[in-house]
C-alpha cells in the first residue's frame, strides 16, 4: 500500500502542446494523472489521459537512471544524441542474421514524445535520419539529466502506466524514491517489452532479464558484484490491487463524474481528489461480494453461468449473464461512502449496478411502510392480520399479494409482522396510508425514484437506485434525519490550492426521532430473530443490528440493508437482466451473509470501535416509553406470562397503553411539594 502523503511529486503542465507548436527535438510537459486519495491519504486510483506522474531525478535513487542507462544506452555520457559505435556494432550484427537496435536513450525520448513527427514505426532510413537529427539537436539544448529525466518520467510501462513513479506505484506499491536496486533493475528491463516482461504476468521471465541488468550494471561499475548478487537473489514481489490501496474502481469513476459535472478538469491531469472511501471497509466489501456470490454460484442444481475470473472480457459492456451483486457503506452521521463495489469484475463490465442501476428494492422497502404507520401512532405491538387479501383495482383486476413461504400466519404483532416480513401486513399498511403518503416520506428520507401509488408498491415492486435506497436508511441511524451520500472532502489543483470543497450535506428531517427510533428496534428484530437472523453468524451480540431483508416475488432481487452505531450498508445480488436466482432465493440467506462477513471484517481491523461497542447500545430519546409486553397477544406482560415471551417494547409518547401511562397527580400521594 502506498500513502501519498510519503512523497510530493513533481506536477508539471497537464497537456501537451500540439506537435504543430514544437520541434522534433523539443522536451515538452506530458499529462499528468489526477490521483484519488483515500480518507487515509492512500491511493486508490487515478484519472487522466495517461497514468502518469512526473517526479525530479534528483529525487530518485542513483542506481534506478543507472539500471536503465546500463541496459538501454551505456554510452549515453559519451555521445551527442547518436552512438555511432552502437550503430556499427548494429550493422555488424545485422549482417551475421542477429537483429538488434542501437537507438540512444535520446533517440527514444525523441521518437516517444513526438510520435506524429517522428514515427519509430517506420523502418525507413529516412525516419532514421530525422530521429538522429532531432536527438543531437535535443542534446545541445538540454543537458543529459534533462533529457534522462524527461526518458523516466515518459516511457510506457504496460497496463497504461507511464513514467518510473507510475511503475514504481503500480508494480511495487511504493515511491520511484523507494525502490530497491532489484526492483529499480526489474523496471529496467521492460522497456524492451513492457508486455512481455509484465512483473504482475511474468515474474519468473523478469527476475531472469532484471538480473542481466544488474550483471550489465555491475559490468559497467554502477555497482559492485557483491551488490549485484544480492540484488539478484531477491524474489521478484509486486504489490496487491495494482499498488492500489483498495480496488475501488467503480467509486474512482463516481468520483470522476462528480468533479468534471462541478467543472473540474480532472481528466486533464496534476489534481488531488481527496475522497471518503475506507480502504479497509472498501476491500472487506470486495471480497465478501466475491466470496458469497462465488458459493451461490457452487450450490448444487446452479443453474445459471458461472463467473469465471480472468476470463476473456469485454471491458466496458453494460450487461453480464452471470450473477452479479453490489455493496454500499456509508458513515451515518456525515453520509461519506466509506466503500463501494459495482459489480464483481470491472473488467468485464463497467456498469456501476450501485449508482446507475435501478432494482425493485423488495422488503428492503417495507421499513419506510412502517415508519409512517409508527409516525401515523400504530403502534408496534398492534394485531394484524397476516390472511388472503384482495385489492380491487382501478383497471378491474385483483391484487391478491402473498407471502414468500406462500403461508398466512394469521393475527401478528406489527413488531412480528416486520421481522417476518410478511408482505399481506405490509400491504394493509399502505393501503391504510395511502401510497402517496408513503411516496412521500420516501422523498423525504432521499429517494428520487418515483414510488408508483399502487398497492404493490408498499412490498418494494417500485424501481429504485441501490445507492439512493442505502441513503435513505441514515434516516433510521440519525433518529429521523437523512444525509445525502458523500464522495469527495475536496480537491486540489497542482499548486495545492483547493478548488472544491463538499460539505456534509443533511437533508431536513423525514420523521420524529421518537417514531424512528421505534422503527429502528423493530428492525433490530428483524436480526435478532427474524429474517435476517444469519447476521449473528458474523457479528457479537454486543454490536447493535437494526436492517431489514428484500426478495422480489420472482426470487430475481435480492437484499440485505442494515446500521450499526458506525455504519449503514446494503447488499444487492441478482442478474443484469432480472432472473429468478434459484428456488427459495433470498435475502437472509443470500444477501445477508455478503454483509455480514463484510461487517464483521470492519470490526476485527479496528478492535478499539469493537471494545466500545461492548459497552455502547442505542438508547432512546425523550418521549419513548417502554414496558414489558407479552409477544404472542400484544398485551402489556403480567406474571404469568412466560420469560420466552416477554420482551421490551417501545412506544411513541401518547400512543403507549394506559397502564404506562404517567399520572401526574400520583406524585402527591409521595407527600407535599416543598419549595
Amino acid at each position: 500500500m502506498l500513502s501519498l502523503l510519503l512523497f510530493t511529486p513533481v506536477l508539471v503542465a497537464a497537456q501537451q502542446p500540439t506537435t504543430a507548436d514544437t520541434e522534433p527535438w523539443t522536451i515538452v510537459p506530458m499529462p499528468q494523472a489526477s490521483l484519488v486519495l483515500a480518507r487515509d491519504g492512500t491511493l486508490i486510483g487515478e484519472i487522466g489521459k495517461e497514468i502518469r506522474t512526473s517526479v525530479s531525478i534528483k529525487s530518485l535513487p542513483k542506481y534506478l537512471p543507472q539500471a536503465f542507462i546500463a541496459v538501454e544506452d551505456h554510452r549515453f555520457y559519451q555521445h551527442d544524441g547518436v552512438d555511432v559505435v552502437g550503430i556499427a556494432g548494429a550493422l555488424k550484427a545485422n549482417i551475421f542474421g542477429e537483429r538488434r537496435g542501437a537507438s540512444t536513450i535520446t533517440q527514444q525520448l525523441v521518437g516517444n514524445m513526438h510520435p506524429t513527427l517522428i514515427d519509430r514505426t517506420d523502418l525507413s532510413l529516412g525516419r532514421k535520419l530525422r530521429e538522429q537529427a532531432a536527438a543531437r539537436e535535443m542534446e545541445k539544448h538540454y543537458s543529459k539529466d534533462q533529457i534522462l529525466e524527461a526518458y523516466l518520467n515518459q516511457i510506457p510501462f504496460g497496463h497504461g502506466w507511464y513514467g518510473v513513479e507510475s511503475a514504481a506505484r503500480h508494480y511495487f506499491g511504493k515511491s520511484a524514491s523507494r525502490l530497491s536496486l532489484a526492483e529499480a533493475a526489474a523496471l529496467a528491463a521492460m522497456p524492451k517489452g513492457p508486455a512481455l516482461y509484465d512483473p504482475l504476468k511474468y515474474p519468473d521471465r523478469v527476475r531472469q532479464r532484471r538480473n542481466i541488468v544488474l550483471s550489465l550494471m555491475a559490468d559497467q561499475g554502477f555497482i559492485t558484484r557483491a551488490q549485484a548478487a544480492g540484488a539478484q537473489a531477491s524474489p521478484i514481489v509486486t504489490s496487491p490491487n495494482g499498488g492500489y490501496s483498495a480496488y475501488s474502481p467503480w467509486f474512482v469513476d463516481v468520483v470522476r463524474v462528480q468533479a468534471t459535472r462541478a467543472g473540474i478538469p480532472v481528466n486533464q491531469g496534476g489534481y488531488r481528489v481527496y475522497t471518503s472511501l475506507d480502504p479497509v471497509l472498501q476491500n472487506a466489501a470486495t471480497s465478501a461480494l466475491l466470496e458469497e456470490t462465488a458459493a451461490v454460484e457452487s450450490q448444487p442444481g446452479y443453474a445459471h453461468p458461472k463467473f469465471v475470473a480472468g476470463a476473456e472480457s469485454r471491458a466496458g459492456r453494460t450487461m453480464t449473464d452471470y450473477l452479479q451483486g453490489l455493496v454500499v457503506a456509508l458513515d451515518p452521521t456525515s453520509g461519506d461512502v466509506r466503500a463501494l463495489v459495482g459489480g464483481r469484475d470491472y473488467a468485464d463490465s463497467h456498469f456501476d449496478r450501485a449508482v446507475d442501476g435501478m432494482r425493485q428494492p423488495g422488503s428492503s422497502f417495507k421499513p419506510i411502510v412502517y415508519a409512517l404507520a409508527i409516525a401515523d401512532s400504530v403502534t408496534p405491538n398492534t394485531i394484524f392480520q397476516d390472511t388472503a387479501l384482495a385489492i380491487n383495482l382501478p383497471n378491474g383486476t385483483v391484487y391478491s399479494p402473498e407471502n414468500s413461504d406462500g403461508q398466512y400466519l394469521g393475527p401478528l404483532t406489527l413488531r412480528d409482522a416486520l421481522a417476518k416480513s410478511r408482505n399481506v401486513v405490509a400491504v394493509q399498511l399502505g393501503q391504510k396510508l395511502g401510497m402517496d403518503s408513503i411516496g412521500d416520506l420516501a422523498r423525504r428520507m432521499g429517494l428520487n425514484s418515483k414510488i408508483a401509488p399502487y398497492p404493490s408498491s408498499a412490498i418494494g415492486a417500485s424501481v429504485v437506485q441501490p445507492l439512493d435506497l442505502v441513503a435513505a436508511y441514515t434516516t433510521f441511524a440519525n433518529l429521523g434525519t437523512p444525509v445525502e451520500p458523500r464522495f469527495i472532502y475536496r480537491i486540489e489543483d497542482r499548486n495545492r490550492k483547493v478548488v472544491l470543497s463538499r460539505e456534509v450535506t443533511a437533508l431536513a428531517p423525514a420523521l420524529d426521532p421518537r417514531a424512528t427510533y421505534v422503527v429502528r428496534d423493530m428492525m433490530r428484530d428483524v436480526v435478532e430473530r427474524g429474517t435476517a437472523s444469519s447476521i449473528r453468524r458474523y457479528l457479537p451480540a454486543s454490536i447493535p443490528v437494526a436492517g431489514k431483508t428484500g426478495t422480489t416475488n420472482d426470487n430475481s432481487d435480492v437484499w440485505f440493508i442494515g446500521l450499526t452505531p458506525d455504519l449503514v450498508a446494503g447488499v444487492w445480488l441478482g442478474f443484469d437482466k432480472p432472473t429468478p436466482i434459484a428456488s427459495g432465493a433470498a435475502g437472509g440467506s443470500l444477501a445477508a451473509p455478503v454483509w455480514g462477513k463484510m461487517v464483521a471484517r470492519y470490526y476485527a481491523s479496528k478492535p478499539e470501535i469493537l471494545t466500545s461497542r461492548q459497552a455502547e447500545q442505542w438508547a432512546p430519546p425523550i418521549g419513548v416509553i417502554y414496558g414489558d409486553v407479552d409477544r404472542a397477544t400484544g398485551e402489556l406482560a403480567t406474571d404469568q406470562t412466560p420469560p420466552d415471551r416477554r420482551y421490551t417494547e417501545y412506544f411513541v409518547e401518547g400512543t403507549e397503553p394506559p397502564p404506562l401511562k404517567a399520572d401526574p397527580w400520583k406524585i402527591f400521594a409521595w407527600g407535599p411539594i416543598i419549595f
